[in-house]
């Protein structure tokens, strides 16, 4: 960056110690495009160096100080003036005085706190940035830096399998099951769709994966689903006692971990949305909410999780919603009575 004032201008740059073997991440910027990033996760330290080259060797640049920051904050789209810092560090390189000659400045922010993931949405921004600045009389000279934060995970000490029956009373009955509750961003979600009855003209089945964005509290709540996958498990009526397979790969597909209620200002949720079409393009779905990780490089799993995911079970119940609530029943093999989407009954799931 240059400044260009009353006789001297100066190029500030951020350079890290270890940029060389430093991993970047790819990571959306807020205009949709994909940049890389240098990476970093929780409690890494952060240090490098704040080079100063001044354009005219034979001036002398004043300055009030000399500063680098590590900022982590949030930026809500509809509130653009406030930006909410939840980290915050300075480190002074220079006191007030003058740069005669080009220089560079160490600094070293230890064992750094990174609580939340890098994250660009629909409505929200949550970013770590370096910003060196030099504090001048008319204007100050600033260089700021992004770099991106992951946050790592272990596998979950208990992770259930999804098990459901549901749909329209006397029309339509099947059940749905997913292997686990819970997957790392590189998993495979695998299950089956049963069909116990079916009364109604099928033609079309896809799984969908939804991701929702919550931004705000109270009255000032705005939730922006976005439709990241569809996936199509089947094309044609099926019949009682079909039994189809699902294995949807999620590497595939632009995802984050899952984030609840991060520092009060957003969320970020997933949900398998299991949609039927039928021949008059009615359609009917269940949601289902699963929990997104990011794998780490530490594996725990024992037998005694599986034990426990097999001693805890308990039942509720479900509907598979129809997009019109109150959608009528299409007459089928002899059906005269139009019939309302209603509750099964039955909700299995496996802790």
């Amino acid at each position: 960056m240059s400044f260009f004032g009353f006789g001297q201008s100066v190029e500030v740059e951020i350079l890290l110690n270890d940029a060389e073997s430093r991993k970047r991440a790819e990571h959306k910027t807020e205009d949709g495009k994909k940049e890389k990033y240098f990476l970093f996760y929780d409690g890494e330290t952060v240090s490098g160096k704040v080079s100063l080259a001044l354009k005219n060797p034979n001036k002398r640049l004043e300055h009030q100080g000399i500063k680098i920051e590590f900022i982590g904050q949030i930026e809500l789209y509809y509130d653009r003036g406030n930006h909410h810092e939840f980290v915050s560090l300075v480190k002074d390189l220079a006191r007030p005085g003058e740069i005669s000659q080009s220089q560079a400045f160490d600094f070293e922010f230890t064992h750094v706190e990174k609580p939340y993931e890098s994250y660009t949405g629909q409505n929200v921004k949550l970013r770590y940035f370096l910003r060196a600045t030099i504090s001048r009389r008319l204007n100050d000279v600033v260089k700021e830096m992004d770099i991106v934060v992951h946050t790592l995970s272990t596998y979950p000490e208990l992770n259930s399998s999804i098990k459901m029956e549901v749909g329209i009373e006397d029309c339509l009955h099947i059940e749905f099951e997913y292997n686990k509750s819970k997957y790392h961003l590189k998993d495979v979600i695998v299950g089956k769709i049963y069909f116990l009855l079916v009364r109604i003209k099928i033609k079309h089945m896809e799984i969908d994966i939804i991701k929702r964005e919550t931004t705000g509290t109270g009255p000032n709540v705005y939730h922006e689903n976005d439709t990241i996958a569809k996936y199509e498990i089947m094309d044609g009526a099926p019949v009682r006692g079909e039994s189809i397979p699902i294995r949807l790969f999620l590497a595939g597909y632009e995802l984050t971990p899952t984030m609840r209620d991060i520092n009060k200002k957003f969320s970020v949720r997933y949900y398998l949305n299991l949609v039927l079409i039928d021949e008059e393009e009615r359609r009917y779905f269940k949601q289902q909410e699963v929990v997104l990780w990011r794998k780490g490089d530490i594996v725990r799993k024992s037998m005694s999780h599986q034990a426990a995911i097999a001693s805890q079970r308990f039942e509720g119940t479900t509907s598979l919603v129809a997009e019109e609530w109150g959608l009528p029943c299409p007459k089928w093999q002899g059906e005269t009575q139009a019939r309302e989407a209603t509750s099964l009954g039955v909700l299995d799931v496996v802790l």
